[in-house]
């Protein structure tokens, strides 16, 4: 699962503020901790999603640790998607590549990455883990 660390302080007496190191321009704020940090999520994906339907590269999580610093993670429809996009880019693969391997249509691999769309069944999920040769989550 993909998670990103998040800088969450208190602003002022009324509310924090929330700001992603790793996302340029991502940002949040509640009235409380708990509700910053749910904002923090939305933002999260908010921005995820509109850097893949641009076509623009999502930056890789870091690992920054603080006081301040709280791992915010997209939901999994999300994460397994960018999470998928990315492998595939690192072994410098197409798209039509993976779906001819998988045996599948070009259009129906295109929607298994699109984040908004992902809904990978058990069998598809067997299929991608067979094509890149691991897993790709462990629970």
């Amino acid at each position: 699962m993909i998670m990103y660390p998040a800088r969450i302080w208190k602003e002022s007496n009324t509310s924090y503020s929330v700001e992603f190191p790793d996302l340029p321009g991502c940002f949040s704020s509640g009235r409380t901790l708990a509700e910053a940090k749910v904002h923090a999520e939305e933002a999260l994906t908010s921005y995820l999603e509109s850097l893949d339907s641009r076509s623009i590269s999502i930056p890789e999580a870091s690992c920054i640790s603080g006081p301040d610093m709280y791992p915010v993670a997209p939901p999994l429809n999300v994460s397994f998607a960018i999470a998928l996009k990315q492998e595939r880019e690192k072994l410098g693969l197409t798209q039509k590549e993976v779906a001819q391997k998988m045996g599948v249509a070009w259009s129906a691999y295109q929607r298994i990455e699109n984040p908004r769309k992902t809904n990978p069944t058990l069998s598809t999920i067997e299929k991608l883990q067979k094509v890149f040769g691991r897993p790709f989550f462990a629970f």
